[in-house]
């Protein structure tokens, strides 16, 4: 019976109103019987894993093959079709670790690999009925009474059985493949599960010594510094030019620290002030004391014994572009500058 469209849509009552239809004619069973006999058209669901709730991947998933399937009846095909879950496998061992606390395969080991496995089935299962009821929600219409599962013994010796086949007609091969591999689960696992996440990583140069020549090395730079414990050669370019240069500071990282730790002892202790020139900019440091004399620490040449070294504007402090520019007696120095001066120092 026809009615008058009213102007409010109140799509909770009219989905109740449908699926209160269709249970009340077994619409489902119906439309399928209507069409036996006519030109067969199979399909068998591809399964989704019954690790939680449906989410918006596998709602679409299900809608767009719905409306195929419905197409097909509408178009006179008599249609096969069987829902399908993913039960077993690292998603689902992955949830119930997780709802038990586990924090590694140890811990699977302790608590039993039987009790693990009842555990995991008992998930699954509890799983795939809230799932079905979602997608039946939806309005999708599968054979959801009789869905194959991947954890059945029938469904795994099928698997086998099509194993052996393909055994038999010599259709295996045997090789070596790159897969992912998960530390913490201690097993390979496919793309679709490897997740991936925006993060900064520091870049780095890194000198390898030659075996030929004494103290004489090939830096490289690199952005994925976690590879290099299994770095085994450096890679050079035969048609490309490479220079060769001296460094004539032979100070470790360790001595500098020592250095630049006594270097700021002495500014602290003998400076009224330093003028500091950093990109380019002047800054005027007040310090306490009266000048004795200046110092400077150089990458070019390093300290002398007493730590008075060459003094010149031109020479760098350290590679942040820091020199010592003059010193002169004026006031006190402020914490706050006093601060400023040993971070950069």
């Amino acid at each position: 019976m026809i009615k008058e469209v009213t102007d409010q849509y109140n799509a909770k009552e009219i989905e109740t109103k449908v699926h209160g239809f269709w249970e009340a004619n077994n619409a489902y069973r119906s439309v399928r019987e209507h069409r036996k006999g006519a030109k067969k058209f199979y399909f068998v669901d591809g399964p989704p894993y019954t690790t939680g709730h449906i989410h918006l991947g596998t709602a679409w998933n299900k809608i767009i093959k719905d409306s195929i399937l419905r197409y097909m009846s509408m178009n006179d095909h008599d249609i096969l079709d069987r829902a399908g879950w993913d039960m077993h496998g690292l998603p689902i061992e992955v949830k119930v670790e997780g709802a038990l606390g586990f924090e590694s395969k140890k811990d699977i080991e302790t608590y039993g690999v039987g009790n693990f496995i009842e555990k995991c089935k008992e998930f699954a299962l509890r799983q795939k009925d809230d799932m079905t009821g979602q997608f039946q929600t939806l309005g999708v219409w599968l054979d959801w009474e009789d869905p194959y599962m991947t954890l059945k013994d029938e469904y795994i010796e099928a698997a086998w059985w099509t194993l052996k086949q393909a055994q038999e007609k010599n259709l295996l091969d045997t090789g070596k493949r790159v897969v992912n591999w998960c530390p913490r689960c201690e097993t390979a696992i496919a793309d679709a599960e490897v997740e991936y996440e925006d993060r900064e990583d520091p870049s780095t140069y890194i000198k390898f010594k030659l075996k030929d020549e004494e103290n004489t090395f090939v830096v490289i730079w690199t952005t994925t510094p976690w590879t290099i414990p299994s770095n085994i050669a450096v890679a050079v370019h035969p048609e490309f030019e490479y220079s060769k240069e001296k460094h004539r500071s032979s100070i470790d990282i360790d001595k500098k620290k020592e250095i630049e730790k006594e270097v700021t002892q002495h500014i602290q202790n003998n400076f009224s002030f330093v003028v500091f020139q950093v990109e380019g900019k002047k800054r005027r440091l007040e310090i306490e004391q009266k000048l004795i004399s200046t110092i400077s620490l150089c990458n070019e040449c390093g300290p002398s014994e007493d730590w008075f070294g060459c003094y010149s504007p031109e020479k760098k402090i350290r590679e942040s572009g820091l020199w010592l520019v003059n010193g002169l007696y004026k006031e006190p120095m402020s914490e706050m500058d006093m601060e400023w001066l040993t971070e950069l120092l």
